[in-house]
């Protein structure tokens, strides 16, 4: 599936609502996981060139058709992608939001609901979004054609495909949700947010603009860095520690003077490389930091769920796990970083044992703790200043 690259493809003129990098030109890369039966769709998406994959997913209905978990953005090229599956297996039968605040996912469904009139579009319960709460309506979504994904899952009707299990936590301000599907005939479990996986070299769609990568890998502002294999993957790496952990505790932030005084002389002022401006600098020991991160590829709960989210109701969490765990897993897709992840159930559930006191099922596979720092400062920040609650204790 792959075409000559054509920029005028790209273009996403919607990007304002969202307005993170690559802003009004998205490249999409089309992968079959499953032969005949599933097709992962791959955008990159970010801040400050701290880009990671988003990702949707396309599976072919027994009964012809298709299922769209979590779209990405309709640019030609990717509609075009779309199609050429279409051709083959059959309309675009049904359209997931699998979540229920990200802008990040739900800002795509509207106008990619208009692309496919015929499609049923169905969203995750009590929709909300932040900074702004915007109307499903604003956001494009097809007034008569927009259905809530009931809580008895055997009245979807694609519940003949795929087992459905909903994770509804009420934040009090909002509400944190995750759509498990789980398709039977392929053994997939798709998920948006609550699992993780790390590759240890930049996934494909990332290295198309390799310019952010190349960033990531310098060592300060002084330094040209040359395109190689090398440096694509020290800047990946970064860039996965700076995306899971938000300020990774190899991570040192140079005083403004220094940071002013190494930017004039930088090789590199132009607007791409913010004027020479590069405000931090790696400490030696950054790559243990990402080989504790990735461990091998296992999956893992990203720490701000760990922290803020998840423990908020560790008894429904578990409770949740345990039922998609029932499930003859073999392989997760996720909406971010790797995938296909080849996974077990008693992986999948393994993931969750942060919230037992005693950990089951071959223990609790934990982050490092200095790397959860800036995390868990920020959580009693919000805590104190009321917009958080208080962490509920592990069962």
């Amino acid at each position: 599936m792959d075409s000559l690259p054509k920029p005028k493809d790209w273009s996403w003129p919607f990007w304002p609502v969202v307005p993170l990098y690559p802003y009004g030109r998205r490249r999409t890369l089309c992968r079959e996981v499953v032969e005949g039966t599933i097709w992962t769709f791959e955008q990159v998406q970010g801040i400050l060139y701290t880009v990671v994959p988003i990702r949707m997913t396309v599976v072919k209905l027994s009964a012809g058709g298709l299922l769209i978990y979590a779209p990405v953005a309709p640019t030609p090229e990717c509609i075009r992608l779309v199609k050429e599956i279409v051709a083959k297996h059959g309309e675009v039968n049904y359209i997931i939001l699998p979540t229920s605040s990200g802008l990040e996912h739900k800002v795509f469904v509207g106008p990619f609901a208009r692309r496919f009139p015929q499609a049923q579009v169905f969203v995750a319960p009590h929709q909300w979004s932040f900074p702004i709460n915007l109307p499903l309506s604003w956001l494009g979504f097809p007034s008569k054609g927009t259905k809530i994904i009931p809580e008895n899952s055997s009245q979807l009707p694609f519940a003949d495909d795929f087992d459905c299990a909903v994770l509804d936590i009420n934040l009090g301000r909002g509400s944190f949700v995750e759509v498990a599907l789980f398709h039977k005939r392929s053994h997939t479990l798709l998920l948006t947010d609550t699992i993780l996986s790390v590759p240890e070299d930049p996934p494909a769609i990332v290295q198309l603009d390799p310019y952010p990568l190349l960033f990531h890998a310098k060592d300060s502002a002084l330094e040209s860095i040359d395109n190689n294999e090398t440096n694509r993957r020290k800047g990946w790496q970064r860039i996965s520690l700076f995306a899971i952990y938000f300020r990774p505790s190899e991570l040192k932030m140079l005083e403004w003077g220094k940071m002013v005084r190494d930017a004039f002389k930088a090789p590199d002022r132009s607007p791409k490389a913010y004027f020479g401006f590069f405000p931090f600098e790696w400490q030696q020991n950054w790559k243990y930091s990402f080989d504790a991160l990735r461990d091998e590829g296992r999956p893992f709960v990203a720490p701000i769920l760990q922290t803020l989210i998840l423990p908020q109701a560790p008894k429904q969490v578990l409770h949740w796990a345990d039922k998609v765990a029932t499930w003859d897993i073999q392989r997760i897709i996720s909406c971010h970083f790797d995938s296909p992840i080849e996974a077990s159930p008693e992986q999948f559930r393994r993931a969750f044992a942060f919230l037992e006191k005693q950990p089951s099922m071959g223990g609790n596979q934990s982050l490092p703790e200095k790397d959860l720092r800036f995390i868990k400062e920020l959580e009693a920040n919000l805590v104190r200043s009321g917009i958080a609650k208080p962490a509920k204790e592990n069962l």
